[in-house]
């Protein structure tokens, strides 16, 4: 097997009756705000939440009778994971997934929900991958790799055959990548049905896995980091998903945590859909101006939803905070009855709401008799924090805001 357009064909062939056509909407707010026409592939709605359904399911077909009866392992983050365990289930085939330690416990509970066996292992997909070969080795089961198999890579692709159906005269397409199966299918797929077509791809700024391969001449495996986008943290690009990325692709560039976490509280709070950290990278990178687009018609792919609920709390919070809609003030008071309720007052005719107060009398270099009061406030943006800051001084406290 090899990656091609016939072959990505194929693919949705075989899997077309099994995966959501996901839809591929214009976004006017997006669009206003990155200069581009920003059209959002939403493959977080696949039943799994992510896009690893379609090269799971592709090879999963394509497995002979004898490996069915053994069934299958995987080592996954997460979406991969599930994916499988959610196909080989679905058609009566064993299936082990092996997870990192750290894997949010949304994806674990997701992956045993759908029938698979679940074994944590190791502090990141390397480790597991690791533990995930040597069990294939030991019980004879086939191994299902998450993005360095053609069957994959091309199963990956039918999101570019349904881009080309869904936007007429698309124009560039920005494409997240981990180990690189799924650009490599989307851009096989795009640019063998129309070379003028730009892609694009996007890596977490802590593992550039793709980009040091690019420059190296060949994968190296990177240290392991931490990062939000979890789904694509890849410390080792694939070795068959390389040359189809120096083949096709036009351009990769990174984004940090805070734009990706930057990128989900916008999908959410504009677009009102739900994105993981690896399925708002490339939206990232267009709100951050870091591509040489340019006003082109452009599908961006937000390809996974399964994000850990306590992570996405904190995303909002800090997203509030930097925002201005969020601040945190700290008010000397003379520790007499009624201070309070005069800064309260102050506070009440600004329109701030408190969400958060906390007194002391110890620390901070406060004098005897004073008190020192961290607030919390919920307000409306910069400007009405100004408007806060100009009132308290009017009026004689002595204050500061707390980063």
């Amino acid at each position: 097997m090899e990656v091609s357009l016939a072959e990505i064909k194929q693919a949705e062939q075989r899997i077309r009756d099994f995966i959501y056509f996901s839809p591929c909407q214009l976004s006017a707010d997006l669009s206003e705000m990155t200069g581009q026409q920003v059209y959002l592939k939403l493959d977080n709605l696949q039943r799994t939440g992510a896009f690893k359904e379609r090269g799971a399911l592709n090879r999963i077909l394509l497995l002979t009778e004898g490996e069915k009866q053994r069934g299958v392992v995987a080592a996954s983050a997460g979406n991969h994971a599930q994916a499988v365990a959610y196909h080989a289930t679905q058609r009566g085939i064993r299936a082990r997934i092996v997870m990192p330690l750290m894997t949010p416990l949304v994806k674990i509970s997701a992956t045993r929900g759908f029938g698979a066996e679940v074994i944590l292992h190791g502090s990141n997909y390397d480790e597991a991958c690791d533990e995930a070969l040597r069990l294939c080795l030991l019980d004879g089961m086939t191994f299902l790799h998450p993005f360095d198999d053609y069957a994959v890579i091309n199963g990956q692709g039918t999101i570019g055959l349904e881009l080309l159906e869904q936007v007429p005269g698309l124009e560039a397409v920005v494409v997240p990548i981990g180990g690189g199966g799924l650009i490599s299918g989307v851009a096989c797929a795009l640019k063998e049905s129309n070379p003028a077509i730009r892609v694009v791809g996007v890596q977490t700024e802590r593992l550039p896995s793709m980009l040091r391969a690019i420059a190296n001449g060949g994968p190296i495996t990177l240290p392991a980091e931490a990062t939000i986008a979890d789904g694509i943290a890849v410390r080792r690009a694939g070795e068959l998903t390389l040359p189809q990325v120096e083949r096709f692709v036009d351009e990769i560039v990174t984004v940090d945590e805070e734009e990706i976490a930057n990128a989900i509280m916008l999908l959410l709070e504009k677009e009102k859909t739900l994105a993981e950290g690896a399925g708002a990278v490339a939206l990232a990178a267009l709100l951050q101006k870091k591509t040489s687009l340019h006003g082109e018609r452009t599908a961006v792919l937000v390809c996974g939803g399964n994000i850990d609920v306590s992570l996405l709390a904190r995303i909002i919070e800090r997203g509030l905070v930097k925002d201005g809609r969020r601040v945190r003030i700290r008010v000397h008071l003379a520790d007499r009855p009624g201070a309070l309720h005069q800064l309260t007052k102050i506070l009440s005719d600004q329109r701030a709401n408190i969400v958060e107060t906390l007194h002391n009398r110890a620390y901070y270099g406060v004098n005897l008799g004073d008190t020192v009061i961290d607030i919390t406030l919920e307000t409306r943006g910069a400007a009405h924090i100004t408007a806060i800051a100009n009132a308290l001084e009017m009026e004689g406290y002595r204050y500061e805001r707390i980063q």
